[in-house]
């Protein structure tokens, strides 16, 4: 019977490889279904997922449960199991209405899963979707799943996925003085590391919680490397809606910190910029309230600014960097300076220096220029632990 089963998940995978090569060659660790279902037969299996979760265009819940996996809940990231909730928005807990399966959101005030959330769980798997930025909470999530798995002694299986901004590595480190859940560990804005390359980072660091170690398997890539082009088959939240908001959202993501709208509320969240301040010119916009953007920043207010949406899909390309000129820029058309910055920027740059820096009015060079021994010493870190 055992036989069987592995002749039938061999034959599973290559099924799910011809059809992921046909489609980019690279093929993320959940379609490596003969290396990871094994570790999930007869055990009681928890997910940590959301619509990024596929292999091919079919759910990896989908897939297990065909496979007779005994999933007995999912946990969900920001943003929810189905990617819809907006930026920040609280989730509640729910049942999957496709499944019968139990979701419980760990973000909010539920961050971390509990022991009572676990005492019916086997074993874990978190499979998700990254942009490779500091900021974007998907990598938060992770290592507070890692961190309840280490406290209660279940392994966690981690099914890796392309970064799709994991060719550079660039902006400030964090200061562990501005740790939040936008920031939680002292790295660049712009890592460059898959997620199973992260967790191994958070493992080898001992940067868990009380020096913890979790008990980590991964799934990695196949056909990978760090300047591989890889186009994402979903989007990775509802405000990253093609590439060219995936390769701006390391630059731009800073105006979330700022008086500025950086598009949420309208057709190109995150490949524009502006206010009602700056100057009138020829590019405008208005956000608007939408499902995923109830209350947009300058919501009904036209903004004068700047259309970034003509930027490369196609990346890596050479000299690839974090763009500072449109965040300085932005301060120097700002009437008042004193307003341009809100308290969620140091939280977003990692450090108050930033900011400072912008204020004195130095230039990007000598700005980047200060970011050297930083990034320096994250680099040697980092080589410790690349799977690619």
């Amino acid at each position: 019977m055992n036989r069987i089963f592995l002749f039938c998940l061999i034959l599973l995978g290559c099924y799910f490889r011809s059809t992921a090569q046909y489609a980019d060659h690279v093929l993320p660790g959940a379609t490596q279904t003969a290396r990871y279902l094994p570790l999930l037969k007869n055990k009681r299996v928890a997910l940590m997922v959301n619509q990024t979760s596929t292999i091919d265009k079919t759910h990896l819940v989908d897939s297990l449960l065909k496979l007779k996996i005994n999933i007995v809940k999912i946990f969900s990231p920001e943003h929810g199991f189905r990617g819809t909730a907006g930026h920040g928005e609280s989730v509640a807990n729910s049942i999957d209405s496709a499944t019968g399966l139990p979701i419980i959101s760990l973000y909010g005030q539920h961050r971390k899963a509990t022991a009572a959330d676990l005492k019916d769980v086997d074993i874990l798997v978190f499979d998700v979707q990254d942009v490779g930025t500091r900021f974007f909470t998907y990598i938060s999530s992770l290592q507070e799943l890692m961190e309840s798995a280490a406290e209660n002694k279940k392994t966690l299986v981690i099914l890796d996925r392309p970064n799709p901004n994991g060719d550079y590595i660039d902006g400030p480190v964090l200061d562990t003085a501005y740790r939040s859940f936008v920031g939680m560990q002292p790295i660049p804005v712009v890592h460059g590391m898959t997620v199973a390359e992260y967790a191994r980072m958070l493992n080898g660091e001992r940067w868990l919680s009380k020096g913890l170690k979790c008990d980590i398997k991964v799934v990695p890539c196949e056909n990978y490397t760090h300047q591989t082009y890889y186009k994402l088959p979903v989007k990775p939240s509802p405000n990253l809606p093609n590439m060219a908001a995936v390769n701006l959202y390391p630059s731009l993501c800073f105006f979330e910190g700022t008086a500025l709208s950086l598009g949420r509320g309208t057709d190109k969240p995150f490949q524009v910029y502006g206010s009602p301040l700056f100057p009138k010119q020829d590019f405008s916009f208005t956000p608007k309230a939408s499902a995923t953007n109830p209350t947009p920043v300058l919501k009904d207010q036209v903004c004068y600014g700047f259309d970034l949406s003509h930027a490369p899909e196609t990346v890596p390309y050479k000299g690839r960097k974090l763009e500072l000129k449109w965040l300085i820029s932005a301060y120097h058309l700002f009437p008042n300076k004193d307003k341009f910055f809100n308290p969620f920027f140091a939280k977003l740059a990692g450090t108050k220096t930033l900011q400072q820096q912008i204020e004195k009015g130095l230039s990007e060079a000598e700005i980047r220029k200060s970011w050297e021994p930083g990034l320096a010493k994250f680099k040697v870190i980092r080589a410790k632990y690349l799977l690619y």
